[in-house]
């Protein structure tokens, strides 16, 4: 593979901890106390999910996240800030991407009426199968510098 500046192998890597930066940005920008004391993700996500047109993402919503709305509110918080840190630390890159693949497909799907955050959730999905399928932990990464997943 031909590049200019990096070697493909580093490109990769660049793509993967650029992917990692935008996870610790969503969850630097978030408003914890909103979510945390308030309650406000995850009341948002309700909204959203009490008028989605497919009954499995009313119903699913309904059955996993309604009854725990506080937990919920910590898991997606700390999901997000996991996976930035995973992602540009490169520690458990493939769980880190598979991770934050299907996190990126939840939110496609609860807000797939909402353009604004499709093509957001579409491009970082994109990224997480390039950086999988591509190996992307192998250069610059923990990953690689202990020996997992070579």
């Amino acid at each position: 593979m031909d590049s200019i500046w990096l070697d493909g192998v580093e490109w990769l890597a660049v793509l993967r901890i650029g992917l990692g930066l935008w996870w610790l940005e969503s969850w630097r920008h978030k408003d914890k106390k909103g979510w945390f004391e308030r309650g406000t993700g995850i009341a948002w996500a309700a909204d959203v999910a009490a008028k989605h047109k497919w009954n499995a993402v009313r119903s699913g919503f309904g059955a996993v996240v309604t009854p725990r709305p506080k937990v919920m509110a910590y898991i997606v918080v700390y999901a997000e800030l996991a996976l930035g840190l995973g992602l540009v630390a490169g520690l458990l890159t493939p769980v880190a991407l598979v991770g934050g693949l299907l996190l990126n497909l939840l939110y496609l799907v609860l807000m797939i009426h909402d353009w604004a955050e499709q093509g957001q959730n579409a491009m970082m999905a994109l990224i997480s199968l390039v950086a999988l399928f591509a190996m992307s932990w192998q250069t610059w990464s923990l990953d690689a510098a202990i020996g997992l997943f070579l």
